[in-house]
């Protein structure tokens, strides 16, 4: 009796999810998170970006760098504090340290249950400084020099 061994990678010993799988999943990614350029450009762009950036850190951490114009809520101060900050008709977008913490995640988690329309910013505040983005600390503004393998060094978008 002879048994037939197939080898399968390990990318495919779980078989792909059917393109109409795929694209529910993604889509529905794309409701959830929103990218540190994305959020970049629309803070950027004339007018009103119609959402609220919200800090969801520590105060010493906002002290150590934040997003100009963002709004410093933190986490644990959210079920007290949302309703006289915020305006459940203007959609927000939180974010934390970075790909390593799940502060934003958890912000955003609490804002929905309040009944706030939000997005989470994926790779937070290491994000943000690492794609080269003005930043403020207790001491005023600063840029560092993009991260060559974050964002393109000498071009305005990474084209994705």
């Amino acid at each position: 009796m002879s048994v037939s061994t197939t080898v399968v990678n390990p990318v495919l010993r779980v078989a792909p999810a059917s393109p109409a799988e795929a694209a529910a999943y993604f889509g529905a990614s794309l409701s959830f998170h929103a990218d540190v350029s994305d959020v970049a450009a629309a803070l950027a762009a004339d007018g009103d970006p119609g959402f609220v950036v919200i800090d969801t850190r520590s105060t010493e951490s906002w002290d150590q760098g934040h997003i100009p114009g963002a709004l410093h809520l933190p986490t644990a101060l959210i079920p007290e504090q949302a309703a006289g900050l915020l305006d459940k008709s203007v959609p927000m977008v939180t974010y934390c340290w970075g790909p390593g913490c799940n502060g934003a995640t958890r912000a955003a988690l609490a804002l929905a249950q309040l009944g706030y329309q939000v997005k989470e910013m994926l790779g937070g505040f290491e994000y943000w400084v690492r794609e080269g983005f003005e930043f403020e600390t207790w001491e005023g503004r600063e840029r560092r020099e993009a991260d060559a393998l974050t964002a393109p060094v000498d071009a305005t978008d990474c084209g994705c």
